[in-house]
């Protein structure tokens, strides 16, 4: 896709921006956009549809419609066609110190008939579909120089081997399945997309990104039909701004600010029936959050109780000022198999922001307001909605 096309393209684009405030973090919002493949790397090649041509087109117009917000700073893995190495991706987002990282992708499939969008969170599945969509996107490493001894010890036949090192990652992958779930819903809503769901997969780009992260896959490529869409400007375009949306909102929720109004042109949804098996998955299993120690003060838990996530472990840590830079009023709850540990809580949503901001001074980077209503997790959006 020539660039000529895609300025053109956006120049038409009907955004309606508010002055964007970070007031939690007093930082911009930093994305880093990942087009899967490049260069010798096609990726998926069907009817004439190149994988690696669409994965790329549709991270620029991203890009090119997140910049326009002078509040966030848009990097990427790739702005041509060159390739890139798997850890290499992840690399740039961390030396970047990326808020979210966005990995584009084409699915395919030798079912011809398999159609829509899925979006991926890094974790084991025992879906067998994940797992070979896991596969093919990690074979890439074999067309690497020395993989054999860059990934040594991985196996790309093998993803789950991956996983024994996700652990200290763990802490982001509630905000990750929550942003993974905004563009699905996108692509839902607003696009008028047939949508495959939130789903785990051992991704190598993901693997080593310390960030919330997600890999789209927008759709089909070997379906005729979603292939000519992906394909298309108009296609590509309102794909583009359905996953800008939900960066935004993703940002707006997390550090604050508003959404511009992206004019989502909503798609005929294909009528073609899909025969290949359907899976449901549920990323990491919710369990409902159980309370294990509390040195905070009353709040009143009828009402949204906003609190501040710092950590995430196996293991169980002492909830002393010393274990936690300094910080006191810890909390910490056991949810899918982890202790996670809060700072604070309170029924004022502006108060919660300070809190935020006092966990990012004491070196916790990554940590994001959690809403409760009596005990259970809400959306931040319910949450202050309800408040």
């Amino acid at each position: 896709m020539k660039m000529t096309k895609i300025k053109k393209a956006l120049s038409v684009l009907s955004l309606v921006f508010v002055a964007s405030v970070t007031a939690q973090t007093n930082t911009k919002f930093k994305v880093t956009l990942d087009a899967g493949h490049g260069d010798h790397d096609f990726g998926a090649v069907y009817h004439g549809f190149v994988e690696k041509n669409i994965a790329l087109s549709v991270a620029l117009k991203v890009g090119k419609i997140l910049e326009q917000d002078p509040s966030m700073v848009v990097n990427y893995t790739r702005k041509t066609d060159v390739f890139v190495d798997l850890v290499e991706r992840c690399n740039i987002a961390n030396r970047a110190d990326a808020n979210l990282f966005v990995s584009i992708h084409c699915n395919a499939n030798r079912n011809q008939e398999a159609y829509g969008a899925e979006t991926y969170v890094m974790g084991l599945s025992k879906s067998a579909s994940s797992l070979e969509v896991a596969k093919k996107e990690n074979a890439v490493i074999t067309l690497e120089d020395n993989y054999k001894q860059k990934y040594a010890g991985y196996n790309p036949n093998s993803p789950e081997s991956l996983i024994s090192a996700t652990l200290a990652q763990e802490e982001y992958l509630d905000q990750s399945i929550e942003f993974a779930h905004k563009v699905q819903d996108n692509f839902d809503v607003k696009l008028n997309r047939k949508v495959r769901g939130v789903k785990q997969a051992p991704f190598m780009v993901l693997h080593k990104a310390f960030m919330p992260r997600v890999l789209i896959e927008i759709g089909f490529i070997s379906n005729k039909e979603e292939g000519a869409y992906l394909n298309s400007e108009e296609g590509q375009l309102n794909i583009a701004k359905s996953i800008a949306d939900a960066i935004f909102r993703m940002k707006a929720d997390h550090f604050g600010g508003t959404v511009p109004v992206l004019d989502i042109k909503k798609s005929e949804r294909p009528v073609k029936k899909d025969t290949i098996k359907k899976t449901v998955e549920t990323p990491q299993v919710k369990e409902a959050p159980k309370v294990i120690e509390s040195k905070v003060s009353a709040v009143d838990n009828s009402k949204p109780v906003f609190k501040i996530q710092i950590k995430a472990s196996k293991s169980e840590i002492e909830t002393s000022p010393a274990n936690f830079n300094g910080l006191d009023k810890i909390s910490v709850i056991s949810e899918g198999g982890f202790f996670k540990y809060m700072y604070g809580e309170t029924n004022n949503y502006e108060a919660s922001k300070k809190l935020l901001t006092e966990a990012k001074t004491k070196g916790y980077d990554s940590a994001f307001i959690v809403p409760f209503r009596n005990g259970v997790k809400i959306s931040l959006n319910e949450a202050v909605k309800k408040k």
